[in-house]
């Protein structure tokens, strides 16, 4: 009987979302996306396309629209399952934005100012500081809070915003009773921190002004390989981990996280060989690793009807858990429904 019982236990929930801002890096997926999903096997997961947190930036409505449907086609090919997992686009549950207004007026003008991406993207788009980027924190509490997770995966970037949104949680149910569960900063097993090509003391980014700096997830495969043959090592011609060789202690970190080897098996199999011959072994296995997300994706984005078909029924589902929170929370805080 205490088997059944274990068995029969629900699974926790995790939550994680993802901006439709061009296509992920290399680092994008091995630090994050390939973990979204192991998860499924694990948790019982909802996966968002961010899509109303992209407007904080000026947006060209056609590319929105494209990049919209080229992330959820690219969430379907990694091999996230719709009957595993909610997975739907955020700007088709209305609840978010109607909870942001909520939890708005919960929340701390002092709290919002003191959020370092607010200051960083401020700077960035000195012309345009508007009210959305100061209080997409709040859209972003929203997020997390109407599904209930017990977990939301973090990465250093993003602390500070699950912070906030358990600061809102916490003071929400001490004004009002329970309402929202408290989620904590789920740490995966496994992930990567994956530099640049050409700068590996800075992380793999999409928006690298130097195109062989970074993979994209959809990068063919003689594109991958020619941008590994590119990238940055140095004169040692010896292949391990030292702090001051950040070029070939990335690529053995990208070499590790793909094919499962450990840094120290990874010295031993290229002990003696040049560089030459290790750029090409991680390209290849790189390379062998996206071809088939990258085939998937193609099929997906090809057929708009089957696209639309799924992120309705995801927008379906996660609308009837995101209504119960809605409705409760208002409720408590006393509107008539």
């Amino acid at each position: 009987m205490s088997d059944n019982n274990i068995t029969n236990q629900p699974k926790k929930r995790a939550l994680s979302c993802i901006q439709p801002s061009g296509t992920p890096t290399l680092g994008n997926y091995l630090g994050a996306l390939k973990n979204w999903v192991a998860m499924q096997e694990e948790f019982d997961c909802v996966y968002a396309i961010a899509d109303l947190h992209a407007i904080t930036v000026r947006q060209e409505p056609a590319k929105l629209r494209r990049q919209i449907h080229e992330a959820f086609a690219l969430l379907l090919a990694i091999g996230l399952d719709p009957e595993k997992s909610v997975l739907f686009i955020q700007a088709q549950v209305p609840e978010h934005a109607q909870l942001s207004w909520l939890l708005s007026c919960h929340t701390q003008f002092g709290e919002l100012s003191r959020m370092t991406q607010f200051k960083d993207k401020s700077a960035r788009h000195a012309d345009n500081v508007n009210a959305g980027l100061f209080t997409y924190p709040v859209l972003m509490a929203s997020d997390i809070l109407l599904y209930q997770p017990d977990y939301v995966p973090v990465g250093a970037d993003q602390k500070q915003h699950l912070e906030i949104a358990r600061d809102i949680a916490v003071r929400f149910n001490g004004i009002y009773g329970d309402v929202f569960k408290v989620p904590e900063p789920y740490i995966p097993k496994t992930g990567a921190r994956v530099m640049s090509l050409q700068d590996p003391t800075k992380k793999m980014s999409k928006s690298d002004e130097n195109i062989n700096g970074f993979i994209s997830m959809l990068d063919d495969r003689d594109t991958i390989i020619r941008k590994f043959k590119r990238a940055v090592t140095d004169s040692e011609a010896c292949v391990r981990v030292a702090p001051e060789k950040p070029g070939v202690s990335n690529l053995i970190g990208i070499y590790s996280a793909v094919t499962g080897k450990t840094e120290a098996e990874i010295e031993r199999e290229f002990e003696g060989k040049g560089y030459g011959d290790f750029k090409l072994a991680v390209g290849e296995t790189v390379a062998d690793t996206l071809d088939p997300i990258r085939a998937s994706f193609e099929r997906y984005i090809a057929d708009k009807a089957y696209l639309e078909e799924l992120y309705h029924k995801g927008a379906d589902s996660a609308e009837r858990l995101a209504r119960k929170t809605y409705f409760k929370a208002m409720k408590k805080v006393g509107y008539v429904l």
